[in-house]
């Protein structure tokens, strides 16, 4: 493996890079060949390009194949997921091109959903290693979800997040709600036993949720996943949380109530739940969730926290 340093002098001097873009994602489809063009631009050399309607795994196990420096994936949640468990503990930065409904991770890592400021991060920004959550065997950028997310991201139509983006996932929660019953969640995690009736628990590794800010001190380089039920019993409860989580995250704190950040915890519902996992239908509960530290090389912006 190569130093970060290393790594970033040979993308910076090489251009060496290959191009993935989810077709599918809500902006992928008609954003593929303008950034196919402005790689080019840039300089890069690219190895290989591909506009997956089907099958990223496999698109993606092509592009590693080519042995690029730099593996550049457009999409959303799941598609920059998906290429950071496949990259996970390789020479291989990834590059990020936020094209999808929320782009957690990429705001987690400084990188927002503008075109033109992901391609100005792989032409200017430096390697940084970020740690992966790692849900049962399967590994993560951002977050698991239990619970009604987990029903939404299920049920939630693909024409209808291509249409209105991320006002896709609530209308589609509003509807599944009035039949959704309360979980009862146990989480046991160094020696402690916490547990809450909620609809809804997630468990972060990166610092945004649903485009919006966790809390003004959690990233994806702190050694840290972050728990925290969404409300109570009630639906109102429920409502009232999101609404308050998404207006006043950014002045929130990992100390304060009802977040636990821990490195390692179990995580058991009264019944078994939907697991998704970065928006992607992944199981159900029990589930052991862990971290991976330092897992994943990604090209950041310049002057990005690296620990």
């Amino acid at each position: 493996m190569r130093t970060k340093q290393q790594l970033t002098e040979d993308i910076r001097r090489e251009r060496r890079a290959v191009l993935v873009v989810n077709a599918r994602s809500r902006r992928g489809r008609q954003l593929y060949a303008d950034a196919h063009a402005r790689l080019v631009a840039a300089g890069f050399e690219l190895l290989g390009a591909y506009a997956v309607e089907r099958d990223l795994e496999k698109s993606l196990a092509d592009a590693i194949a080519q042995e690029p420096d730099l593996l550049v994936a457009g999409g959303g949640d799941g598609t920059i997921s998906t290429a950071g468990r496949m990259l996970a503990h390789r020479d291989i930065a990834l590059g990020l091109l936020p094209l999808g409904t929320t782009n957690n991770f990429a705001r987690t890592v400084g990188i927002q959903p503008s075109l033109d400021k992901a391609v100005a991060t792989l032409v200017d920004g430096a390697v940084i290693d970020v740690d992966l959550g790692v849900a049962g065997d399967m590994p993560f950028t951002n977050h698991v979800g239990a619970g009604l997310s987990a029903e939404v991201m299920i049920n939630a139509p693909s024409r209808l997040k291509r249409v209105i983006g991320r006002l896709a996932y609530p209308i589609t929660a509003l509807g599944l709600l009035t039949r959704h019953r309360p979980l009862r969640v146990t989480v046991r995690a160094d020696g402690v036993e916490q547990v809450f009736l909620t609809h809804q628990v997630y468990v972060a590794n990166g610092g945004f949720h649903a485009g919006r800010p966790i809390t003004a001190d959690a990233h994806a380089d702190d050694r840290l996943l972050v728990a925290y039920p969404v409300g109570g019993a009630t639906r109102r409860e429920l409502l009232r949380e999101t609404a308050r989580n998404a207006l006043t995250g950014h002045r929130r704190t990992l100390h304060e109530r009802p977040f636990l950040a821990v490195g390692e915890l179990w995580l058991e519902t009264d019944r078994p739940a939907h697991v998704e996992v970065d928006g992607e239908p992944c199981g159900r509960t029990p589930l052991r969730i862990a971290l991976d530290a330092n897992a994943l090389r990604i090209m950041a912006p310049p002057g990005t926290p690296d620990h």
